[in-house]
């Protein structure tokens, strides 16, 4: 776990499939749109249930890094 303190939130449209589970996982930080996981904000205060949706994608199109170091987070790889 990073000691950020702020993260940056990434979907993928590409690779979405719209499966919600990430809305269902952290509903404060992700909403359908279309069809589609958009994150509600960019840049957020870290928060363990963004690396929790970004683990649960089926197809891994969420991506969780470090506003600073742009070191990804999550998925972990």
């Amino acid at each position: 776990m990073s000691g950020a303190s702020e993260w940056r939130l990434h979907v993928d449209p590409s690779r979405c499939i719209g499966s919600g589970i990430c809305a269902g996982v952290a509903p404060r930080h992700f909403v359908l749109v279309d069809g589609l996981s958009r994150p509600v904000a960019e840049r957020i205060a870290a928060d363990e249930s963004v690396l929790d949706a970004a683990e649960s994608c089926p197809l891994e199109a969420i991506v969780v890094s470090e506003v600073e170091s742009l070191r990804r987070i999550a998925p972990e790889g």
